[in-house]
């Protein structure tokens, strides 16, 4: 092992990465909590605010990486709370929108205002250049990890 990678032996850079993962979210939960919002209930919006405000449960679940059947609650807790609604596709009849409502846009402000916050507190003392480096070395981290990952797949399904 050369040198430079020798000292990444100790490193348990996954490790970080799964803990900031999980200590950031539960800072956004708890700001999100009096909002009446659970994490999948919050990512969901998110998701679909970023994805056009209109789009097929089974589009929305993959963006979400879950299976659609885990999101089908979700998505009804979200149209009981008046944020959502399903409609059925006009392409597609199989298939079930998901459509922001006037409701869910309004609190989607309010949530991007408290994520857009709380990502301003976790961030001090970083400046822009050191994001915008942290950035790029995440880009070439998550191409490595897709490129192995296509690897992986290609051997495992040569193996079926």
């Amino acid at each position: 092992m050369s040198k430079d990678l020798e000292r990444f032996k100790d490193l348990s850079l996954a490790e970080h990465f799964g803990r900031l993962y999980r200590l950031w979210r539960n800072v956004v939960d708890a700001e999100l909590e009096p909002l009446g919002l659970t994490y999948p209930r919050w990512t969901a919006l998110w998701k679909l605010l970023r994805l056009g405000g209109n789009i097929s449960q089974k589009a929305l679940a993959n963006a979400l990486e879950i299976e659609l059947a885990s999101l089908m609650r979700t998505l009804g807790q979200l149209e009981a709370q008046g944020l959502i609604e399903r409609r059925p596709c006009t392409q597609d009849k199989r298939a079930r929108m998901v459509v922001l409502t006037t409701a869910g846009s309004d609190l989607l402000a309010i949530i991007e205002a408290q994520i857009m916050k709380v990502r301003v507190e976790l961030l001090a003392g970083i400046s822009t250049d050191e994001l915008i480096e942290l950035e790029r070395v995440l880009s070439i981290i998550s191409k490595n990890v897709n490129k192995k990952l296509a690897t992986i797949n290609t051997s495992t399904t040569d193996l079926i």
